[in-house]
């Protein structure tokens, strides 16, 4: 039987937490040592930026470069002072490739620095950490700390210190005491670990700074999904004491003429029915604005369901009845869409119907929807009106919601003025895969 009790389990996942981590220092020093990492130019935002005029903004976001080079030449002129000739020239330019290679490989040039050291020992002799050398090699684990992971910082101090130690041991020209190497190791140390500390809080304080503006962006639309419930409540109540209104008084409106004729009746009917939808339609609206669930457009359930293309039917009957010739063409095979593609169509079709009642009257109207391979199409088009329309308080917000429903599906959508005086729209709401029956 497996032990796995606490004290079992706590060492093995220690174990496996140093492990991950030696995994990720060899992969970082030794596997991705040359990987090429640019050092990229400072960020639009900034505050180095945002102090200096914007005339001198595209060379300022480059001064990290120019500060390594600088630094690199101020190195190469130190070393060449020390002993000038050509062979001081020639392991100058060396002890400084390190550190312009930080700009590009920052883990290669920490290997380069090593090796410029063991190769100025080994071939001028003596110590390969002079003050000038050491303050080179210094400063390149101090960018490569600034420019990669902190626990680098740690890998490549422990290499250096033994790379050190083991010189120190060869004796001879390569030697030198190991009082020096104490001083440079606890030097070095304690220069990495103020980097390596500045580096993990520069770190922290971007990360609140995301964090912050994260639930900023959430409170706002928090505050604007809450104001829009509150106009939707306020719109519920206006509209449906109207509609409500208008369902009562066409109920009641045969009763009060004498013998009506049937085609009245039927008109005062067909009000009666197109109040109450108006009316079931904006409760369920105002049911998914109201609710905190993320699906509640998804399937609609018997009680609440959504129009699909296959209530164009319905639709067409209802505004034939309110006086508008209109003629339906279906091509290409049909098929069942995803839901969201079917209910944007019939809306689509619907608000444009409604268009031509208002804005063309007696016009004929004619819909067209192919089914073909990749989405639909919609195009409704009438023709010319036969007498002037009446002043509509409307304000383009019709157009505006096909557009966006639209654009929701990723689609395209087009309007106009045909050229026998009528008016078309036409839409494509993409919809590649059919949904199974």
């Amino acid at each position: 039987m497996t032990d796995t009790s606490p004290t079992t389990a706590a060492p093995r996942s220690e174990f496996h937490l140093v492990r991950g981590a030696l995994d990720g220092l060899r992969q970082d020093l030794f596997t991705d040592a040359f990987a090429l990492r640019p050092l990229p130019p400072l960020a639009d935002g900034h505050p180095l930026l945002r102090r200096v005029p914007a005339g001198l903004r595209r060379y300022v976001r480059w001064l990290p470069h120019a500060a390594v080079a600088g630094l690199a030449l101020l190195m190469a002129l130190a070393l060449f002072s020390r002993r000038p000739g050509l062979d001081a020239l020639l392991f100058s330019a060396i002890a400084v490739v390190p550190l312009v290679t930080t700009l590009f490989r920052p883990v290669g040039a920490w290997w380069l620095s090593l090796g410029a050291a063991f190769l100025s020992a080994a071939v001028v002799g003596g110590t390969p950490w002079n003050p000038v050398w050491f303050a080179s090699h210094l400063v390149v684990m101090a960018l490569v700390t600034l420019r990669t992971r902190p626990r680098l910082a740690a890998g490549m101090w422990l290499l250096t210190t033994a790379f050190g130690a083991a010189m120190s041991s060869v004796g001879g020209s390569y030697g030198y005491g190991y009082g020096v190497l104490f001083e440079m190791t606890v030097a070095s140390g304690v220069v990495l670990f103020a980097v390596a500390a500045w580096r993990a809080m520069r770190d922290s304080r971007r990360q609140v700074e995301v964090q912050t503006e994260v639930t900023r962006a959430e409170r706002s639309r928090r505050t604007l999904l809450e104001e829009r419930t509150t106009i939707a409540r306020e719109l519920h109540d206006v509209v449906a004491h109207h509609m409500s209104v208008v369902a009562i008084q066409a109920e009641a409106a045969p009763y009060r003429v004498q013998d009506p004729p049937p085609e009245l009746a039927a008109a005062f009917a067909t009000i009666r029915e197109n109040a109450v939808a108006a009316l079931t339609e904006l409760r369920r609206v105002l049911g998914v604005v109201r609710s905190e669930d993320p699906d509640a457009l998804g399937d609609a359930g018997p009680e609440a369901p959504q129009p699909t293309l296959a209530d164009l039917d319905g639709l067409l009957a209802n505004v034939r009845q309110a006086g508008l010739s209109v003629e339906l063409v279906v091509t290409g095979p049909v098929r069942r869409l995803p839901q969201g593609v079917e209910l944007s169509a019939y809306r689509i079709v619907q608000e444009a119907l409604s268009n031509v009642l208002r804005h063309a009257p007696g016009a004929p109207a004619r819909v067209e929807i192919s089914h073909v391979l990749g989405g639909l199409g919609l195009r409704v088009v009438n023709g010319r009106p036969d007498r002037l329309a009446k002043p509509s308080p409307g304000a383009g917000h019709g157009l505006l919601g096909m557009r966006e429903r639209v654009t929701m599906l990723g689609g395209s959508m087009a309007t106009g003025p045909t050229g026998d005086g009528g008016y078309e729209v036409t839409a494509f709401l993409p919809g590649a895969e059919a949904v199974a029956e």
